[in-house]
């Protein structure tokens, strides 16, 4: 064989096994750096994006002319040309730098760029591996030497910031201020990219290192722009995933990003969108690859066979070996392009209902096409939601309708799902709304996000709902409200008599209820657009209770009077809360006082709630009407609501019950049938129909040879 083609297959080689030899240089990028190159020392830590531009590496960059034509403006600068880009992750900066090398590969570009080589250099490839004093700033020194002598070089640093502090020890100096000269001079071009925040807190605070850069601002694209951004790229997610991608799964993507994630940035966020999605479906549609199983055995020997050969330095073998190993490989690249074009035709579609999959996936939002079980459940809301909470009807009513019209798009996208303020006395139902809002209809008992609203009574306490500041203590933890919303974005939130807040807690509220986000202490925009806002109040509480004392909700012939209360209460209500705030709501709903009708179907409710719990211990609770009526007219009180029946219930019915079942008088398969005996509550056990005595007590009676326990109430 040619010893020249040896050579030349002995450096491949080389560059395969790098850890083999440490003699051989690599570059960042993989590849053995060339001897005859003028910039060794900056290969080795580098990778050279016009070479991969070459090669086809890069995708197409769309819609970024404005900032490409912006750089290369400042490239040919005689000073200080070296653009920085500036903006929010994941909108594009690094495509923008990608975008040049494709210009300069295409010579698209001013006669003085056009042989110019883009190098991204990494300065944490710098620092590894120097270990003694000096190292590093001679590595740094020896590549400022190596681009000024050569002039043929632009460096390209994304995370710009990181040059500040890379490499810094006790009595050296780190990389940005090694640089500084160099920059100032001219000799050195560089290309930067870093966030705004970072920008700001690093590369503006050095104000020497911030006067050698000229920053680009680089917006997010529009929406528009980013679908015409997508379908430039859809190819290589195409052929990588084996996926037809349509038009209208990139408009969902780049659509349902826009509405539901918002703490990350087009396009970023939608590209992101169409690469799980298409990798969802793949799988789904089972992963047929082509059959290359022989082919793959043979190229793993040959691979084998060479390294053995390596290793005992007969490189002439390794040579003949790499050969076959790259024949192997086109072949197996060519049966899998043949097959590729072959199964093109059948190749599973990616479908705007595979996006919004994604986005549910992700957010754990209820996204596209609501299904035919859930219209039903929606058409018929208002009757599950008086099911659960009794008397109420407007209420229930109002909140219904903010849901409809957002499940079905036609609500405001930029606002909460529903914004209300429930007003009326304790225990008519205003948390038990938000409760079953969340059981029903987020389907989550946690999706209730509960603030007490009395915690916030003095003016920093607003610190606590959306963070402190920084330099305060408590910077480092979230924000109460805040980061609850943002763990769960389909949710309800309740703001617990909000009366008792301070006003300037308050102004916090604006923002939510208007525009649907608010900013935490650290700056990140949390969405309140997929919530319902409930704050609840007692103002007012007096002019119902004193209606209800009067007996107003004991007849229907009354309810006439309800209007005219309803204005007291609000007169109440403007006195105590600024306009703006009452204006923003979609409902302000004041609660009716319960009367005895409405008690006794929550005494019904509460005791269904008891008969499964006590189902579960293997018992059957039977209580009759006579027994419910009681508790109804005992446990009803116009100015204290529910809340009484329900501790009527544990005093006379669960408190019993769990002395039975701790002491073995109620057993499983028992039936306990709860009625009444005058002013007390009667408990009889029974077995297969016959009555059984189960304790001491002093109220026995002495029917059918059973016995029953009585509680007093």
């Amino acid at each position: 064989m040619d010893p020249g083609v040896i050579a030349t297959q002995l450096a491949h080689l080389m560059q395969e096994n790098r850890g083999r030899d440490p003699r051989v240089r690599v570059s960042a990028d993989g590849e053995v750096a060339d001897s005859q190159s003028s910039t060794p020392i900056l290969d080795q830590f580098s990778v050279d994006i016009t070479k991969m531009a070459k090669e086809g590496q890069i995708d197409p960059v769309i819609g970024r002319d404005t900032e490409i034509s912006r750089m290369i403006q400042i490239l040919n600068r005689r000073t200080k040309n070296n653009p920085v880009l500036v903006g929010d992750p994941g909108i594009g900066k690094t495509a923008i730098v990608e975008g040049l090398a494709l210009r300069i590969v295409n010579r698209n570009v001013p006669e003085n760029l056009q042989d110019k080589r883009l190098m991204a250099l990494s300065p944490s490839a710098l620092v590894a591996g120097t270990k003694y004093r000096g190292e590093f700033e001679d590595r740094v020194n020896q590549i400022v030497e190596e681009v000024s002598k050569t002039k043929d070089v632009i460096l390209f640093i994304d995370e710009l910031h990181t040059l500040v502090g890379a490499g810094s020890a006790e009595g050296s100096l780190d990389a940005a201020n090694i640089l500084k000269p160099a920059l100032a001079r001219g000799n050195l071009q560089m290309i930067g990219a870093t966030t705004l925040d970072e920008y700001r807190k690093h590369i503006e605070k050095d104000a020497a290192l911030e006067r050698r850069f000229q920053p680009i601002s680089v917006d997010e694209p529009t929406p528009e722009d980013t679908i015409k951004i997508i379908k430039g790229v859809r190819q290589n997610y195409e052929n990588h995933h084996q996926v037809i991608i349509s038009d209208k799964s990139i408009e969902a993507a780049v659509n349902l990003s826009v509405r539901y994630i918002n703490d990350r940035f087009l396009p970023d966020k939608a590209i992101d969108l169409i690469d799980e999605a298409a990798s969802m479906v793949r799988i789904a549609a089972g992963l047929a690859a082509p059959h290359v199983k022989q082919e793959k055995e043979e190229l793993e020997k040959i691979v084998a066979l060479k390294e053995e050969a390596i290793d005992r330095q007969d490189f002439e073998e390794a040579a003949k070996l790499r050969a076959q190993e790259l024949r192997m490989r086109k072949k197996i690249e060519a049966i899998h392009k043949k097959h590729s074009k072959k199964q093109k035709d059948g190749w599973p579609k990616l479908e705007a209902k595979d996006i919004a999959k994604v986005v549910s996936q992700w957010t754990n939002i209820p996204v596209g096409n609501l299904a035919a079980k859930e219209i039903e459940q929606l058409a018929d809301l208002e009757k599950i939601l008086q099911q659960r909470v009794v008397g109420q009807e407007e209420a229930i009513e109002a909140v219904a309708s903010a849901i409809k019209r957002s499940r079905v798009d036609i609500g405001s996208p930029d606002r909460p799902m529903g914004s209300f303020l429930f007003l009326g006395p304790t225990g008519v139902g205003k948390t038990e709304l938000a409760k079953v809002l969340a059981e029903e209809v987020f389907k989550d008992k946690d999706a209730l996000i509960k603030i007490d609203m009395s915690e916030f009574m003095e003016r920093h306490a607003v610190s606590r709902l959306v963070g402190a500041p920084p330099g305060y203590v408590g910077y480092e933890e979230s924000g109460k409200l805040t980061e609850s919303v943002r763990r769960k974005p389909y949710s309800v939130v309740l703001l617990d008599e909000v009366e008792k807040a301070h006003p300037e807690v308050m102004n916090v509220l604006l923002q939510i209820l208007e525009d649907g986000f608010l900013t935490d202490a650290k700056g990140r925009r949390v969405s309140f657009k997929n919530t319902i806002v409930i704050l609840t109040s007692n103002l007012g509480t007096e002019v119902l209770n004193k209606q209800a004392v009067m007996g107003f909700s004991k007849g229907s012939t009354a309810m006439g009077d309800y209007d005219k209360i309803k204005d007291q209460v609000l007169a109440e209500v403007k006195k105590a809360f600024r306009p703006e705030l009452l204006n923003r709501f979609d409902k302000i709903i004041v609660f009716k006082p319960l009367g005895p009708k409405e008690i006794r179907k929550i005494v019904d409710l509460q005791l269904q709630d008891l008969i499964k719990r006590v189902n579960k211990q293997k018992i059957k609770l039977d209580v009759t009407d006579d027994a419910k009526e009681f508790l109804a007219k005992r446990g009803f009180d116009p100015e204290l609501g529910a809340r009484p029946v329900r501790r009527l219930i544990q005093t006379s019915i669960e408190n019993p019950l769990a002395e039975g079942i701790l002491s073995k008088e109620f057993n499983k398969g028992n039936t306990i049938k709860i009625g009444q005996a005058g002013d007390k509550i009667d408990s009889m056990v029974s077995k297969k129909g016959k009555a059984k005595s189960v304790g001491k007590s002093s109220d026995q009676s002495s029917q059918s040879g059973g016995s029953r326990i009585k509680t007093k109430v």
